[in-house]
């Protein structure tokens, strides 16, 4: 039964990873403000990107290729992420707030420290949506990585009734993509200092959203 298990999973993996090609190479696509991410990567500066969970279906394909270790929930929508993911040069880092962190945290620390890139989804896995989790803050606070928010919409949407309005765009349409001004957090940051950049991220991320879906209009 495991082998068999295994073997769904890998072509769901294979076959994912040829849709999501195929179905985003279709469409054309548009990168906004990605100029000081870009600096900061041709540097090796530590970089943690940040999407909202409703955001993530861009991901994989935006991302491949690059050397970046994305946080990947265990749960079963994060084993289709994670096998579409592995056959496009990430690594894998399997963990989510509602799960056994310990691991997770200081790998990510490792990496960042290395001046590596981490993708975190601060409202992930389940929630509430857009509402933004101070993890990513901490991991920078004591890395000293930048934070750079990311996000992407498109000139015909689907939106799926899920707790995170789930946005899948249609082939052969416009896409943009938005990059945030990256954030630099002080190491000695006091609780309060960090709750008022957690609210200011969590604003200047909904604000990235409502830019990408306002630039085809």
């Amino acid at each position: 039964m495991k082998i068999r298990s295994e073997w769904k999973w890998r072509m769901i993996g294979f076959f994912g990873r040829i849709l999501l090609w195929v179905w985003t190479r279709s469409c054309r696509m548009t990168i906004i403000g990605g100029n000081a991410y870009r600096e900061l990567r041709r540097k090796g500066e530590p970089v943690i990107s940040l999407a909202w969970h409703g955001r993530i279906f861009l991901v994989p394909y935006f991302f491949r290729g690059r050397d970046v270790m994305p946080l990947v929930s265990p749960s079963g929508d994060g084993e289709i992420a994670a096998r579409i993911m592995a056959g496009w040069g990430y690594r894998l880092l399997r963990g989510s707030g509602s799960h056994t962190m310990v691991g997770a945290w200081k790998t990510m620390l490792r990496e960042l420290r290395a001046g590596g890139e981490v993708i975190i989804i601060p409202d992930g896995p389940k929630g509430p949506d857009r509402v933004f989790k101070s993890g990513g803050l901490r991991l920078a606070r004591e890395t000293g990585a930048w934070l750079v928010p990311w996000s992407f919409s498109t000139d015909r949407k689907k939106i799926l009734r899920s707790w995170d309005r789930f946005l899948i765009f249609y082939p052969f349409r416009r896409i943009v993509v938005m990059f945030g001004e990256p954030v630099s957090l002080p190491s000695d940051l006091s609780d309060r200092e960090m709750e008022e950049k957690r609210r200011e991220l969590e604003s200047g991320l909904r604000e990235l959203d409502h830019r990408a879906d306002s630039y085809f209009d």
